[in-house]
């Protein structure tokens, strides 16, 4: 920027949307509003060289426009990154609500939305996200076919979930792999922080290996059934990211490792299905890998779902997507070969492969 200005805030409040720290080169942020529903949402375009931004949309209380402006940001980036990772013909994007979406969300407004996402003709497609259920993507189908994640009877490949849940299992194992010389799982304390649809799946998988899972969230009485349903413990300490555990597993929102977490963190390798999970991607990374902690890229591992959803588009059936979604353990040895081959980050080495293959497609169009 030419301007100077003396502080965040300072730049925030001159550039809005610009002076983000979040905006990173975004395309096309969009603004919706409407009155009679309520709808108050951000759409986030933040590259389409490879293809259509696909990413979910979020319902979610935030505390206010900027959190959810920077959510949004930082979202639709991953989203980029997560398909060119992962060799999908997608760009990123992902979408916010600004609502309470147990007691907001609304048939009506979720139309309304989808007429929103329609009126970008399919620079960006839509799907399920925290807060939103496969029924809320049928209903914006109603008024627009720029949306995935519909009901299979509707034609649709479903609930990303099970498949998001999948591919962190396979990101694990695979970091396990490369940590410790072996990637089964049996007799390794694992650590499931948020019990959503893709926490609980993960659970699932983790005791069919025979881990020692440990799982903590909001909901007591979503605890409780995970417990009674897998025989996993529930936490019940004050500091979940000091307690002693082989492997952390973020599964709720974002940038839970940061200034105060990084350097409480007592175990070998943090792999969960969160996105933005480095609430600093350079700092929080370097300070991981200089603790000896090995982390599992996000946006590589938590790829699953949107595998998934990309098979509407592609038509591909049920053994492929399964079969893409194995993918992310060599991937993720891949990258992490690579990370300690060149002394960067696990993060940045990922950031590189998948930046690299958008600039190539972007010079392929140039010529």
């Amino acid at each position: 920027m030419s301007q100077d200005y003396t502080s965040v805030e300072e730049m925030i409040q001159q550039d809005p949307v610009f002076g983000q720290v979040s905006f990173n080169n975004h395309e096309q942020i969009v603004f919706c509003n409407d009155k009679d529903t309520g709808l108050r949402a951000i759409i986030g375009i933040h590259n389409t060289v490879l293809g259509p931004a696909l990413g979910g949309t979020r319902m979610w209380q935030y505390k206010n426009e900027w959190e959810a402006l920077n959510d949004v940001l930082r979202l639709s980036r991953g989203m980029t990154y997560k398909s060119a990772i992962t060799g999908l013909n997608l760009g990123g994007g992902k979408a916010v609500i600004i609502g309470d979406a147990k007691t907001q969300k609304t048939p009506e407004l979720m139309r309304r939305f989808g007429e929103f996402v329609h009126s970008l003709s399919g620079k960006y497609i839509t799907a399920e996200d925290v807060g939103m259920e496969t029924e809320d993507m049928d209903t914006v189908r109603e008024v627009t076919p720029y949306v995935t994640g519909i009901s299979q009877d509707k034609g649709g490949a479903g609930n990303p979930s099970p498949i998001t849940a999948y591919g962190v299992f396979m990101g694990m194992k695979a970091a396990a792999k490369y940590k410790y010389g072996s990637d089964i799982l049996e007799d390794k304390t694992v650590y499931v922080q948020g019990i959503g649809n893709v926490g609980e799946t993960l659970v699932e998988y983790l005791t069919q290996e025979g881990a020692k899972v440990v799982v903590s969230d909001i909901n007591q009485g979503k605890l409780e059934e995970v417990r009674d349903k897998y025989g996993a413990t529930i936490y019940g300490g004050t500091n979940l990211y000091a307690e002693k555990m082989d492997i952390y597993a973020p599964c709720a929102l974002g940038a839970t490792v940061n200034d105060d977490t990084v350097n409480l963190l007592n175990c070998d390798i943090v792999a969960g299905a969160a996105n933005n999970q480095l609430a600093d991607e350079q700092k929080h990374g370097k300070r991981l890998q200089e603790r000896g902690i090995l982390y599992a890229p996000d946006f590589l591992i938590n790829a699953g779902g949107i595998i998934n959803v990309y098979a509407e588009l592609e038509g591909y059936d049920r053994t492929e997507i399964m079969r893409k979604t194995e993918n992310i353990y060599t991937t993720t040895i891949e990258i992490l070969n690579r990370a300690h081959e060149t002394g960067v980050t696990t993060h940045q080495a990922a950031l590189e492969i998948a930046q690299a293959r958008i600039d190539a497609r972007k010079q392929e169009q140039l010529a």
